[in-house]
């Protein structure tokens, strides 16, 4: 049930973007066309203007006296060279889209560069969330409903469902990723409105730069040394796959990171997090693809990183789930 569930849950979310994508598409087409249908007329209007000028006088039907003789030689240079001169009349269409999409892009991103107002978080301070509901837009049913329960300062709290229970909406919610529609999340009291720069994350699907190991490693905490980096690399078990790529720390990926496994991207993922000395510690699924043996090493590591943490582990693994101090279940039972 919970499996259909979040099959149309993400049937309805496409079907939404797709529709906004297309009537955002066809507004910016309808401009784009319109400006580049115009510049377009006048500079092959100009074109056929000059062979009309050519052809009449070369005929000498031209109903004025000509300042100038023009011969076949003259005309056809004329002629090749009319369609260069009017060319940046034709560029200025594409000018014109470049700069209308500067603009959107800056209205987007200006927003961004005002410091938001974070309520900050005291490390000992419970989390407590009280009849939650999770609720994106453009979906019929939401993620999550009614969902309440607290963490201790310090303490290890395993989310646990199938698939489509939302757990990692819960993850993102004290991201602020998420859009809180009812309910309350509340840090010692204290309404809270994101965990932001005062967490630790690893998702689903670990972001990596173009750059250096060393440097995406190093992108939650630029101010850590060298000796702790080598310290979360050997935690993470990164050893092995450094000693394999030429450079170690200093061998290039690109944004997509070819080469590394999915259990590799999130061991790079749980390095970076273990990196950050932040008092809370949020782990989406961080041992999924991974064999039993290495899924057996890392959950030790997830256990050392903890002490000292409040963490909040969603998973789908039993044995992730052992480790926590109180398990969550969410979905029939939550």
């Amino acid at each position: 049930f919970l499996s259909r569930r979040a099959e149309m849950r993400e049937t309805e979310a496409i079907g939404a973007a797709a529709e906004e994508l297309a009537e955002r598409t066809m507004r910016v087409l309808r401009i784009a066309f319109l400006s580049s249908a115009a510049l377009e007329f006048f500079a092959a209007l100009s074109v056929a203007l000059v062979a009309v000028y050519c052809g009449f006088s070369l005929l000498g039907l031209l109903p004025f006296a000509a300042p100038e003789t023009l011969t076949l030689a003259r005309a056809f240079f004329v002629l090749a060279l009319a369609p260069e001169f009017y060319a940046p009349m034709r560029r200025l269409a594409a000018a014109y889209h470049d700069k209308q999409c500067a603009d959107t892009a800056a209205d987007t991103l200006m927003p961004l560069v005002e410091p938001v107002r974070a309520v900050p978080v005291v490390a000992a301070a419970p989390l407590s969330l009280r009849d939650v509901t999770i609720h994106y837009p453009g979906c019929y049913t939401p993620a999550v409903s009614g969902l309440s329960f607290c963490v201790e300062a310090g303490e290890t709290v395993a989310l646990l469902g199938p698939s489509g229970s939302g757990k990692t909406s819960v993850l993102h919610l004290l991201l602020g990723l998420a859009p809180l529609s009812a309910g309350t999340v509340e840090a010692g009291g204290v309404p809270l409105t994101s965990l932001a720069g005062q967490a630790s994350w690893v998702g689903q699907h670990p972001l990596l730069v173009a750059g250096t190991i060393r440097e995406n490693l190093l992108l939650a905490y630029t101010h850590a040394d060298d000796l702790a980096v080598r310290r979360v690399v050997a935690a993470a078990g990164l050893g092995r796959m450094l000693a394999s790529r030429r450079g170690g720390l200093d061998a290039p990926l690109d944004a997509r990171g070819s080469g590394l496994s999915g259990g590799e991207r999130r061991r790079i993922a749980l390095a970076r997090a273990l990196l950050n000395p932040a008092p809370f510690l949020l782990l989406d699924e961080p041992t999924a693809h991974l064999d039993a043996g290495a899924e057996t090493r890392l959950i030790a590591t997830i256990a050392r990183a903890a002490r000292g943490r409040t963490t909040l582990i969603a998973t789908h693994s039993p044995a992730l789930a052992a480790i926590a101090t109180r398990v969550i279940h969410l979905g029939p039972a939550a």
